[in-house]
């Protein structure tokens, strides 16, 4: 049966004053299923990946000028193109800054899209319904554009599809009331017209979608009186049509969806295999009015399969890639994953019996060693029983709550009732099972302990963090709701396994690390490893001081005296020798559970546009401290014989130079305004200075790298060895 995952935000939309319709213009796959390319409507490329939820890359046309199709991204070429201001062809590559630098062509005819698939060259579309490859039209790009449409029709919907090495694109046009469809051969060019049938008087199509299979395309779509229709073209025996009369194109009815009251003003399907539909702005049948949902309706026995509420308003726009919804609503583009597994009538139907699990198998036979070593007589066999097998008989002879009895368990019971339950629930469920589940109990269990300041189910929300389906867009409070209740624990995971954590929320983490008190830290249990890695830097520092002050622990025999009068002395010494250790890197300047915290910020992921105006909010002497922590990891990467363990998780050195620089970039300022970063801000600029100059010298011996590299190619078999003077410079 089909499933609508837990989603999460890919970004935040802005919609401009009095205007009512959506700010996203497309979404095109990049280069493999986990980036897209975003054109909002106004003047803005933007690239995400989408596992992160992070922006890696934004492009912007200059104000006046406004971005008039879609981005995509040519494959073979590794070049983004788009279009502004219908007629100018832009393009360019992730490396390049400034949109207006880059490429672009004005062409004589306004563009309707650009289209490119894998595999395919992409294809300029115009709004005469003329097509162009894209290199040969940049060749000559005043060249005439023919005129494919008759006057008063125009392009409704377009789509670019390879089927059988064959390269179509199809588009839906509308004249006067009557709708046609066109599927473009190209190499060789051929055209084919068809005319849809009719629907209700008035009544247009809402969204069209299309799919290959079995050499014939087929075409999905959505009237306002909520009929879904299909149509089939064999792309087989396509032949000239130029002019001739439009073929009527056939239709059976898919799905007749339920609309309420009314029409459907803003709605889509999508075609998601052969026997399911993904539709927004439809009603759910068993809901209220005035709710808008994402549902999976099954067209082979027209059954509606999963749904999803959807809030905020709903703008008809559904975009489908490797088993993900990409949906705008509201002030947000959500991505929301999906699962259609082979259609059956049983599973429509929500009766499938699922199969046997191993642990269903009859136990494990054990001989006894008695009877193989000493030949005594036989006994009858031993049955061993796994953990797994013993905690599935312990919760089958106890009644087992479902899914939505927990979830209202979750709401008054007690937080051991609530960690026994969880526990349960977790045990027995499916790893398919879980996700949507997880979010739901975290959502719930954070909602409560921020409304009850006496409930805190710490042990049920550390076990759904660890079952690693949780994100920060599923649960955005559980952070923050962790940080007020200084589980620093909690915080821990979140850090190492949410994706997505914004850098608001990293620089609260950050602040409060650093600003806590030492008995707060040290009575926290964390996670081994990272405390060992931090463990193991501390000793070893502290070793080294040892060695190069030459002390002992004992105190010198030969002026007793000295050791009874100036212990003061010593300890001001002490003191100050401690301080100026410190200042220049050699000890670290955090209590050990600080330090450990700090590391899991370090590596959390993040933009730099995003994270330095929040970075400015720090004062003066956390960013002292801070800046000094980040030295001694430095200086400690940095020594010849460090060697950094793999089993630990710990920072490298390329994020903690990151950091310096962003803190430096945020404060400089006032750093050097204030005496005691002096010292600090001369040690930070050599280490910097040594990084540009390494880059620098890599650089040099690039080119003579790349060389060896196609010398080495070239070279021929010379037996057994050869000798060889290559002149470098």
């Amino acid at each position: 049966m089909a499933a609508l995952y837990e989603g999460y935000t890919l970004c935040g939309l802005v919609p401009p004053q009095n205007r009512s319709d959506s700010v996203i213009q497309g979404i095109e796959q990049e280069r493999d299923s986990d980036h897209v390319v975003v054109t909002d409507s106004t003047r803005c490329v933007t690239l995400y990946k989408v596992s992160d939820q992070k922006p890696l890359g934004s492009w912007t046309v200059k104000q006046g000028q406004t971005l008039t199709c879609s981005a995509v991204y040519n494959l073979q070429t590794k070049e983004y193109v788009a279009v502004s201001d219908n007629k100018v062809i832009r393009v360019w590559k992730e490396e390049d800054i400034l949109l207006d630098k880059a490429f672009k062509a004005t062409v004589s005819s306004d563009v309707w899209r650009i289209h490119c698939v894998s595999g395919g060259e992409p294809v300029v579309m115009f709004q005469n319904g003329a097509v162009r490859l894209l290199d040969s039209l940049l060749s000559a790009p005043q060249q005439p554009i023919e005129e494919v449409l008759s006057q008063e029709e125009t392009i409704r919907w377009s789509m670019n599809i390879v089927a059988e090495t064959q390269q179509f694109v199809i588009f839906t046009t509308e004249q006067k009331g009557d709708h046609f469809l066109y599927l473009q051969r190209l190499n060789p060019n051929s055209l084919q017209r068809y005319r849809l049938e009719r629907e209700e008087p008035g009544l247009s199509p809402l969204s069209f979608s299309a799919s290959y299979r079995d050499k014939h395309i087929s075409l999905l779509y959505l009237y306002p009186n909520g009929h879904v229709y299909q149509s089939v073209v064999s792309v087989r025996g396509l032949g000239a049509n130029e002019g001739a009369q439009a073929l009527l194109l056939p239709r059976c009815l898919q799905l007749d969806l339920p609309v309420g009251e009314g029409l459907l003003e803003e709605a889509s399907a999508v075609v998601l295999d052969e026997a399911h539909v993904a539709v927004v702005g439809v009603p759910h049948p068993s809901a209220g009015a005035g709710k808008d949902f994402l549902c999976i309706w099954n067209t082979n026995f027209q059954t509606l399969q999963a749904g999803k509420e959807m809030a905020g308003k709903i703008y008809g726009q559904l975009w489908n890639f490797s088993s993900k919804l990409f949906i705008p609503h509201g002030k947000t583009l959500s991505v929301i994953p999906y699962e259609c597994p082979t259609s059956s009538l049983a599973a429509a139907l929500g009766k499938l019996r699922q199969t046997k699990t191993e642990e269903s198998k009859a136990p494990a036979s054990v001989p006894s060693w008695n009877n193989i070593l000493h030949g005594e007589k036989a006994q009858p066999a031993r049955t061993v029983e796994t953990r797994k097998l013993r905690t599935t008989r312990k919760s089958q002879s106890a009644p087992c709550l479902t899914v939505d009895q927990v979830l209202e368990l979750v709401k008054t019971a007690s937080a051991e009732e609530v960690k026994k339950e969880v526990e349960g629930l977790l045990s027995r469920m499916n790893t398919q099972d879980l996700q949507p589940s997880v979010g739901q109990l975290a959502s719930i269990l954070v909602s409560r302990s921020l409304a009850d300041p006496a409930f805190y189910a710490l042990s049920s929300l550390a076990q759904l963090v660890h079952t690693q389906c949780l994100c920060h867009s599923v649960c955005p409070d559980l952070l923050l709701l962790a940080l007020e209740r200084k589980d620093y624990f909690l915080c821990q995971l979140c850090l190492q396994l949410f994706p997505d954590i914004p850098e608001a929320v990293t620089c609260a983490c950050l602040k409060t690390f650093i600003s806590m008190p030492d008995v707060d830290a040290e009575m926290v249990s964390l996670e081994p490893d990272s405390v060992s890695f931090m463990e193991t830097l501390i000793a070893r520092e502290c070793g080294q001081d040892k060695f190069q002050n030459g002390s002992s622990g004992a105190p010198s025999e030969e002026n007793p005296s000295d050791t009874i009068g100036g212990d003061e002395a010593a300890t001001k010494t002490g003191a100050k020798d401690k301080t100026t250790s410190i200042q220049s890197g050699k000890i670290c300047p955090l209590r050990l559970h600080k330090a450990v915290l700090i590391n899991e910020v370090l590596q959390t992921a993040y933009s730099d546009t995003f994270l330095l105006p929040h970075l400015k909010d720090f004062s003066s002497q956390q960013v002292i401290l801070f800046l000094q922590y980040l030295q001694f990891l430095y200086l400690t990467f940095s020594q010849s014989d460090f060697t950094q363990t793999h089993g630990f998780r710990s920072p490298t050195l390329t994020q903690i130079m990151d950091w310096v620089c962003l803190v430096l970039d945020a404060h400089f300022t006032v750093l050097v305004m204030t005496p005691e970063a002096k010292d600090l801000l001369l040690n930070l600029h050599s280490f910097i200075k040594s990084q540009v100059r390494l880059f620098s010298e890599l650089g040099k011996i690039e080119g003579s790298l790349q060389e060896l590299h196609k010398m080495k190619k070239k070279m021929k078999d010379v037996g057994q060895y050869s000798i060889e003077i290559i002149e470098l410079i």
